[in-house]
């Protein structure tokens, strides 16, 4: 199996790339997510948050062009770029809505894509630790969790908890800060994936 081709940084700091799935742009659910990277800066650990919020990503189309350790042969998105900084970072933050009690439709198709491509480069991900957290109107929370969650466990990554499931409530933008109880959670969150992060870098 030939190298993946992307730029592995060699960086001496940490880094965590958020990935929000939503529609919407700073919306709920990078509300949620800037509480977590907040505390992963309190720690100094570098942070960058991507919205997907107006830009389509494709779905796999089972081509195979990636099989030889080349990378996505599709271009035209933001799928290519995004998988590339997560190949550079030491965590990942993946972050959704709840649409149809899953995960948003952009958010389904950059796993997808980036589980194909990962497969074909063995151990690319691993070791890596990886965080999802969903905001939500009322149901499917953690069936969103648990997508994003496989993702991580299916790539060899350490999954970061808190205590309680990684959700908060909000309908319409910026309804979640009234959720305190689950702010409090994606804060303790971030410090878990700190602790975590330092601990294997040790």
């Amino acid at each position: 199996m030939r190298p993946y081709p992307y730029h592995i940084r060699e960086a001496l700091g940490m880094k965590v790339l958020g990935i929000s799935g939503s529609a919407r742009k700073d919306g709920n659910t990078a509300i949620i997510m800037n509480a977590v990277l907040e505390e992963l800066k309190k720690a100094g650990i570098e942070t960058e948050l991507i919205q997907f919020a107006g830009a389509a990503i494709q779905p796999c189309r089972a081509c195979w062009a990636c099989g030889g350790g080349e990378g996505c042969a599709v271009r035209g998105d933001a799928f290519c770029d995004t998988f590339e900084k997560v190949v550079q970072a030491d965590g990942i933050l993946l972050g959704s809505p709840v649409y149809s009690a899953n995960v948003s439709a952009n958010m389904q198709a950059f796993l997808e894509r980036a589980a194909v491509v990962a497969d074909q480069s063995p151990g690319l991900l691993k070791n890596k630790v990886g965080a999802a957290v969903a905001a939500v109107r009322r149901g499917g929370a953690l069936e969103a969790v648990d997508t994003m969650n496989h993702f991580f466990l299916n790539h060899e990554m350490f999954v970061a908890g808190s205590t309680y499931w990684n959700m908060v409530y909000g309908q319409m933008p910026g309804d979640v800060r009234q959720d305190q109880e689950g702010l409090g959670n994606m804060e303790n969150l971030g410090r878990n994936m700190a602790y975590l992060l330092k601990k294997l870098n040790a």
